[in-house]
């Protein structure tokens, strides 16, 4: 058997340098698939928050409540208090805000931040005179029985599609006010 030998074997350099190009390929690859993986998470979560915030309103009315405002995408920029959040949706009459926050996947971690939300809102009002109560309201299509006893828990409405209509499930004992 004959063996054929090249010209130029690889040195230690050329084999690196070619798994150098093969990995910055590989990373470039990954970060537009990343980025492409990325809006269309985006663009799905979107679609949840069209399909449950216009029936909003309506179906908090079975609560006693009527919100004659309902805006979607509420982002509080205070630069001189050093407070920042977005809401998904946000319900208002004269006495109440109700701050929605709608995931496709709900998780303790968002049910969380929720809190954290809500705890920022009431600073801002606060520092701006405004006295309304404020509720919490999480939206999930995803729901686990931990997330929803969790969220249940904390004071929250907690909302769920169900069927081509949405259910509004009221938090365990009185709803959290801040």
């Amino acid at each position: 058997m004959e063996t054929t030998q090249t010209a130029n074997p690889p040195s230690f350099e050329t084999v690196w340098a070619a798994l150098q190009e093969t990995d910055r390929i590989l990373k470039e690859s990954s970060a537009e698939l990343n980025e492409k993986l990325g809006k269309y998470i985006n663009l799905f979560g979107e679609v949840t928050e069209y399909t449950m915030a216009p029936k909003l309103r309506e179906k908090f009315t079975e609560f006693g409540f009527t919100f004659p405002k309902a805006e979607r995408n509420v982002s509080i920029r205070d630069y001189t208090n050093n407070i920042f959040l977005e809401i998904d949706v946000m319900l208002e009459n004269g006495d109440y805000a109700m701050l929605v926050e709608i995931k496709t996947k709900l998780t303790v971690e968002r049910i969380n931040d929720h809190i954290d939300r809500l705890e920022k809102m009431r600073k801002y009002a606060d520092l701006h005179g405004d006295k309304r109560t404020f509720l919490g309201a999480v939206a999930g299509v995803v729901v686990t029985d931990k997330e929803r006893k969790h969220a249940l828990d904390q004071g929250f409405y907690l909302i769920e599609p169900a069927g081509q209509d949405l259910s509004i499930t009221p938090p365990s004992g009185k709803p959290k006010e801040w």
